[in-house]
């Protein structure tokens, strides 16, 4: 039996990032994972899809650039080609964690891990048919896809004709026509990469507006932009059925019914926590998702719980830091996670970001606030980069505090620019103090600048 100073259950950014640091910190680790390191987010999530968005802005890009004096003719997509990059990609950046995990002494144990309970110098959890003891315990098991219960759903997943984001990755061939269901964040990104590249995608959404809590004028231009290229959208719509061969909806009392070569389900993620033994600990739970506090405890000492498990905000980048909090908090180093400073990005084209508060979220928690709006053709750079582009920036001010509470973005490069908002945010700094920071130029980032002296 072996004894660990910390087991750490889930292999993706949160479970491996958790590792690292707390090896770093001279604790004795080991990692379960029962697929690939590197999770969801580098399997199957945010990095083969970024691999795969951005082939098609080269297409697109090759496409549509006369009014930039550039014409091509003969232009071709390879979509079985940038399956193949994609894979090479992943491949390289696994390849790097499992090195980082190597280089800092960590265990790492390729199995599913279960629970076994408490046991005299910690925890014990079984996997491989061994046991293994650890003072600590951190979850992070991620997430996993969720699956309505839609007639004909669980058939199509079966015969191949509905497939989730791991599945869609991989195949080699095009559909003509394909309905996502759900117009989520990984909806819109994987519907954007199809329209980009000759598809007929339509999306249909349940709620009246599409990338859930997304501002509704961002959401009109991301609507308009995908419109012109061919996309549609069916909003306000419950999927009732799927067929072999199509998709039946309810829209304002009447149903329709879509024919399509392939369905993406992309309805949501919900934490992955059944099987793992977490009543043998009676760990605190809110139905799917493991209570945590801002320290990444659990209600049982020396128990932590990380990324999407417990689904705070399923976000990679916030997996990171929740890991960073609990090894602090392990090694008594003071820390505490603070939510309402962590970005979101939509990699669709034009790109979205945004963090903090938004004008209506604000207001609703009593506070005072002014939005400022500035179109992203106060920057010279987008204006160079972007024929009729229609991005633009709001900041949200607190006007009792005098100072930044959100910040709203759509148009290039927004994914880049949103960390330098984000920033402001964290510091508190008063909008006149950041009106002295200077910018490079020409840069898009400088439309923040431009906005901060609109206050």
């Amino acid at each position: 039996m072996a004894t660990y100073d910390l087991l750490v259950i889930g292999g993706g950014p949160g479970g491996y990032l958790c590792a690292e640091r707390a090896a770093q910190g001279g604790l004795q680790v080991a990692l379960f994972e029962r697929e690939h390191l590197g999770g969801t987010c580098l399997n199957e999530g945010c990095v083969p899809t970024k691999t795969l968005l951005n082939s098609a802005k080269l297409y697109r890009h090759a496409t549509e650039s006369a009014a930039f004096g550039v014409t091509a003719e003969k232009v071709t997509f390879d979509h079985a080609k940038v399956v193949e990059r994609k894979g090479k990609v992943v491949h390289t950046l696994v390849s790097g964690v499992e090195a980082t995990m190597k280089a800092n002494k960590v265990t790492v144990i390729r199995a599913a891990a279960e629970i076994q309970g408490r046991a005299d110098d910690g925890f014990a959890v079984q996997a491989g048919g061994e046991t293994y003891v650890g003072k600590r315990l951190v979850i992070a098991s991620g997430s996993e896809t969720t699956i309505p219960p839609v007639p004909g759903l669980k058939e199509g997943l079966a015969s191949g004709f509905v497939v989730t984001n791991r599945e869609v990755l991989d195949r080699k061939e095009l559909p003509r026509d394909l309905v996502v269901i759900g117009g989520g964040v990984i909806g819109l990104e994987m519907a954007c990469y199809f329209a980009s590249v000759g598809v007929h995608v339509i999306v249909v959404e349940m709620m009246p507006k599409i990338a859930g809590p997304t501002d509704e004028e961002i959401c009109k231009i991301l609507m308009d932009t995908y419109g012109k290229r061919g996309m549609e959208f069916k909003l306000s719509s419950k999927v009732l059925e799927v067929t072999d061969h199509s998709v039946l909806y309810e829209a304002a009392g009447e149903k329709h019914e879509i024919p399509c070569d392939l369905v993406l389900l992309s309805a949501g993620r919900r934490p992955y926590t059944k099987g793992l033994g977490l009543e043998k600990l009676n760990i605190e739970m809110d139905r799917a998702a493991i209570v945590t506090d801002k320290h990444m405890c659990t209600n049982v000492a020396g128990v932590y719980a990380i990324g999407d498990c417990n689904a705070k905000l399923m976000l990679a980048h916030t997996a990171y830091r929740e890991a960073e909090v609990a090894v602090n908090h392990m090694l008594g180093i003071k820390d505490e996670m603070r939510y309402e400073v962590i970005p979101s990005v939509i990699y669709t084209d034009p790109e979205v970001a945004s963090v903090g508060e938004s004008k209506a979220s604000a207001e609703a928690k009593g506070m005072n606030v002014k939005e400022i709006k500035v179109p992203m053709v106060y920057s010279g750079r987008y204006v160079a980069e972007n024929e009729g582009g229609k991005g633009f920036i709001k900041l949200v001010v607190d006007t009792d505090r005098n100072r930044l509470v959100g910040c709203h973005m759509v148009g290039s490069y927004a994914s880049e620019c949103i960390m330098t908002a984000t920033m402001m945010v964290d510091t508190e700094l008063t909008p006149q103090r950041l009106q002295k920071l200077v910018f490079p130029h020409p840069t898009v980032s400088e439309i923040i600048r431009e906005a901060l002296f609109k206050i």
